[in-house]
């Protein structure tokens, strides 16, 4: 039962994060978190473009056959969870509760990414790296912000063309990884509902019927 568990938050673990990252984006619905949100699009494409480059493979590569370094959703989960620290801590400072609720979440990163190697998808060291990636890029991202954006996209018309383009890019991005979630929810259960027909089919037509109709002597 447990193993059913993780492997169901595993491949939901996705979107449990992006969920979070929507519910940031629906309270916050300020420039900053559109900026954050072409931030999480280059973030993925960083990802994909590193496991071209090191090429490296699964612990088990019979279960998925793109390379494993870094892991695409350590990488996610931690940008994630790094730019919903940087948030709060943002919003209410520094104190005993937000250092709490930042170590909720780290906590809550950690094992979502444990779930990658527990389910055989990653090595220890492919999440790890992916989380390290992941958390640096959403510091670098954030620190990019106040640092020299967001005086170009008050002041220059084509740099907030550009943030809105990356965070529309965002959205169109997990609205397409939702459809495909979906279709494979659909392609899942038709597969369970063939195989459950099936069997109670074959244990219904008799042994003796069963072996004459395969041309296989009763004995």
């Amino acid at each position: 039962m447990a193993d059913g568990l993780e492997a169901t938050l595993n491949r939901m673990s996705k979107w449990l994060v992006a969920a979070l990252f929507g519910g940031i984006i629906l309270w916050r619905h300020d420039s900053e978190v559109l900026w954050a949100s072409m931030g999480s699009l280059l973030n993925c494409i960083l990802s994909i473009v590193l496991k071209r480059i090191l090429n490296q493979e699964r612990p088990v590569s019979t279960l998925r056959s793109d390379p494993g370094m870094p892991s695409s959703h350590a990488q996610y989960i931690f940008f994630t969870v790094m730019f919903t620290n940087l948030s709060i801590m943002e919003w209410l400072g520094t104190n005993i509760f937000t250092v709490t609720i930042g170590g909720l979440a780290l906590a809550f990163g950690s094992y979502l990414s444990w779930l990658r190697v527990s389910q055989q998808f990653h090595t220890v060291s492919q999440v790890v790296v992916g989380a390290v990636l992941g958390s640096i890029f959403c510091i670098l991202w954030s620190w990019s912000w106040n640092a020299y954006v967001l005086k170009a996209f008050i002041s220059t018309l084509w740099v907030r063309i550009v943030v809105v383009l990356g965070a529309a890019g965002f959205a169109w991005i997990f609205l397409y990884m939702w459809f495909v979630f979906r279709l494979g929810m659909r392609r899942n259960s038709l597969d369970k509902l063939m195989k459950t027909k099936l069997r109670s089919i074959l244990v219904k037509i008799p042994r003796k019927s069963l072996l004459s109709s395969l041309n296989i002597r009763w004995t």
